[in-house]
């Protein structure tokens, strides 16, 4: 089987191997194991090496399609643009005749534009993975919402299975609610988390940007200090939010608890969240977050948004906690458990015990059954 995927994820080629954003890599290795060759259509940077964060895909037989980066921000973006659709539009096409199977990444411009291309191939088989928030009623750019209307619409991808996350009444007849997996039936180890007599331990993971309000959790961090909390917090990732934490992090003098690890590979994100007793993450958008997701798996309780499926995911609330961005309500949470700690392990059990549900083997078995 020939496999094409269209994806708007920047690859990096280093000494003939082709390396992305770890998380997505992970799972569409899960996917290429059942192709015999892979057309790999996406923007390619040769001359970048790979990060920590990036992995390698496990398919060696890989044909990669390259095509320029484009966004649509701006007028002069948008001329670009157009003057490069003719070559997009002709390597999507060119890739979809050439293949037996058509997987297109969504949301993103070159998503959209895949599409948009393979409304001229019906009889091919394809699925769509949206790995955004499919909340019709959620605020999202109109590029999103074209690709949402198309993947609704059952005569403009026929022959397709469009994967999204979370369970919505809206959903028609080719839309199936997916998930995503980080960890095996190997991983399911017992969690033990320390006292919170040793200290209160705090986590985020995730991309230091605007979106994602890391400075929140720091502020929080802050207010816990100041009460007299012995309270730490260690963030995994990195990104242009960083510089505010670090100046935060002097000027109210908590450099003893403060960790910025930077963009870190799976296995110590596992250990931060095996450690943590809570992730503070007061993301503004997502789709299926992963943070939450593995935060749950070694039973750190999420604090979060009640964006795209989380509130399925904390069973509105009897998982982990719903909040705002307010911070003085996220104090109230963790103070409460601090005084309520049988409530607390209550709720990590139940986290635990759903997150559970979710392994590398059941989203295999899921993948089989699409191609």
């Amino acid at each position: 089987m020939n496999f094409l995927i269209v994806t708007h994820v920047v690859h990096k080629e280093f000494d003939g191997r082709y390396f992305a954003y770890g998380p997505y890599v992970r799972e569409m290795n899960l996917w290429l194991k059942y192709a015999d060759k892979v057309l790999l259509l996406a923007p390619l940077q040769k001359s970048s090496l790979p990060e920590e964060i990036d992995l390698e895909y496990s398919q060696n037989n890989i044909e990669f399609i390259p095509i320029p980066e484009f966004d649509i921000q701006g007028v002069k973006s948008i001329f670009k643009t157009l003057l490069l659709l003719p070559v997009l539009l002709s390597r999507i096409a060119n890739g979809i005749r050439r293949s037996d199977h058509i997987h297109l990444r969504c949301p993103g411009n070159v998503g959209l534009l895949g599409c948009l291309v393979q409304m001229f191939f019906p009889k091919k088989k394809k699925t769509a993975k949206y790995a955004g928030n499919w909340d019709w009623n959620s605020k999202q750019p109109w590029s999103y919402r074209l690709q949402q209307r198309i993947l609704r619409n059952t005569f403009l991808t026929r022959n397709m299975t469009a994967l999204v996350y979370g369970d919505w009444p809206d959903k028609t007849k080719n839309i199936k609610p997916f998930f995503t997996a980080s960890y095996s039936e190997a991983d399911r180890l017992p969690v033990s988390k320390k006292p919170f007599d040793n200290g209160i331990k705090l986590a985020f993971v995730g991309g230091l940007s605007e979106n994602k309000s890391p400075l929140t959790s720091i502020v929080v961090l802050k207010e816990l200090v100041k009460i007299g909390i012995n309270a730490s917090l260690t963030y995994c990732g990195d990104g242009p939010e960083r510089g505010k934490i670090e100046q935060k992090t002097d000027e109210w003098k908590l450099a003893e608890k403060v960790k910025l690890l930077g963009n870190v590979n799976a296995e110590n994100v596992k250990t931060v969240l095996q450690e943590a007793h809570f992730l503070v993450f007061i993301s503004k958008s997502e789709g299926w977050p992963k943070a939450v997701a593995e935060a749950m798996w070694w039973g750190c309780l999420p604090i979060t948004t009640a964006v795209s499926c989380v509130p399925q995911m904390l069973d509105n609330g009897l998982r982990g906690d719903l909040v705002s961005d307010n911070v003085q309500q996220i104090v109230d949470v963790i103070k409460n458990y601090i005084k309520n700690p049988a409530e607390y392990n209550s709720k990590v059990e139940k986290a635990i015990e759903w997150s559970r549900e979710f392994t590398l083997e059941k989203f295999e078995s899921e993948i089989k059954k699409l191609l």
